[in-house]
């Protein structure tokens, strides 16, 4: 999941400085809710861990 959001980030850097707005905002946007659900994945799966363990 990490690595798609950093893909879509990097994907969005180079729109963004051969000055495609459009896709490199629409790329941001992906980039920021796949970290958003890595992060509540990485935080459940630590909790539950912790939990069993």
């Amino acid at each position: 999941m990490l690595s798609w959001a950093l893909t879509f980030l990097v994907i969005a850097i180079v729109a963004a400085v051969l000055g495609f707005g459009g896709i490199a905002g629409a790329a941001t946007g992906i980039a920021k809710i796949l970290f958003i659900i890595f992060l509540v994945l990485f935080v459940v799966s630590f909790v539950m861990g912790r939990r069993n363990g």
